[in-house]
């Protein structure tokens, strides 16, 4: 990652004052220190991952919408977009180890990743090894979606049973249609789902709320500015909040961008409900940056509306939070150095 792009990436944080990010540490791929590891972790851990930062935009460096959660054994993995399989193995991390899965609506790009994390993780290599179902929660609809790819791959499924020995144990899916409310709640690790605002014609669509040991994070979904996201994230630990920013001249160009505009946050939006809802600290995922918008052009409209501690985020980017009740502050560092441009 280029210093340059890092000095935007982290000026909402940085602007803050060293009071603020006194316990954080953020780290830049060519300081040479290397991520935390199964051997020099701590063994109680609540680490965000960003696996993917992106939107339906097909692009390499910012996959499909999706955030891993780690909390105690817990492993838990929020919206399935594009490439989100790849992005958990880069962290190796076997997609068989993971304990449930969540999904916040039914547009494409959270759900086009599904099926890969569902038969690759079945696979028995080091990459897969899932020996148990899988446990799908997500809106009512998710049931016939998890029935609709189990007859979409039944030929693949049956060849490498036949062929491969693959026990069928592992590729079948326990689906959980819920409501808003307590929807997991596993050795100390509890997820509220709770209903955002993702426009009028987009129902349901959720966010997700994480409490471990007294922390929390708040995955605020796909969402304009929403009064529950606040509510939600009021005092939280982390809050992952999505933003879009469109260019006048790409809005003229191709007027469903307006469509967009109206369904998620604008930077002004994002800052309102930080200012209301006051996080720790707001790390930025699912990033529309259509037309000719930078990372920069985002960090300061950001940063016009909100003075407080945000981060821009980026594929691979990973988050440690504290594990006790009176623990504070953050660790920070790239997995991967992901040229953004």
């Amino acid at each position: 990652m280029k210093s340059t792009y890092l000095a935007a990436l982290l000026v909402g944080l940085l602007a803050t004052g060293a009071s603020q990010a006194a316990e954080s540490r953020f780290i830049n791929s060519h300081d040479q220190i290397p991520a935390p590891t199964t051997a020099t972790a701590q063994p109680d851990i609540f680490r965000v991952s960003l696996l993917g930062t992106g939107t339906p935009v097909p692009q390499i460096s910012r996959g499909g919408y999706s955030t891993l959660v780690e909390a105690g054994n817990q492993k838990l993995v929020f919206d399935f977009g594009r490439n989100s399989t790849t992005r958990l193995w880069q962290l190796h991390i076997p997609i068989g180890r993971v304990n449930a899965f969540f999904l916040t609506h039914f547009h494409s790009d959270h759900t086009n990743g599904l099926a890969d994390l569902w038969l690759t993780g079945w696979l028995q290599p080091a990459y897969g090894q899932r020996h148990a179902p899988m446990e799908l929660y997500g809106p009512k609809g998710t049931t016939a979606l998890a029935r609709g790819l189990q007859q979409a791959y039944a030929t693949d499924i049956a060849t490498r049973v036949k062929d491969e020995g693959t026990p069928l144990d592992g590729v079948e899916i326990n689906s959980h249609e819920v409501t808003a409310g307590v929807v997991y709640d596993q050795d100390g690790v509890k997820v509220t789902a709770f209903d955002n605002d993702h426009g009028v014609n987009i129902k349901p669509s959720f966010g997700y709320r994480i409490d471990y040991h007294g922390h929390s994070v708040v995955l605020s979904g796909d969402t304009r500015y929403s009064p529950e996201v606040v509510k939600q994230a009021k005092g939280a630990d982390l809050l992952v909040h999505c933003v879009s920013m469109t260019s006048d001249a790409q809005m003229k160009a191709n007027p469903g961008y307006k469509a967009i505009a109206g369904h998620l946050a604008s930077p002004e939006q994002a800052a309102r409900v930080m200012n209301e809802a006051k996080p720790a600290l707001t790390v930025f995922s699912h990033i529309g940056l259509n037309g000719q918008i930078t990372v920069k052009d985002l960090a300061q409209d950001l940063r016009a509306h909100y003075t407080g501690p945000f981060v821009i985020g980026n594929d691979l980017m990973q988050i440690d939070l504290p594990t006790t009740a009176a623990g504070k502050g953050f660790a920070l560092w790239q997995s991967e150095n992901i040229d953004n441009k």
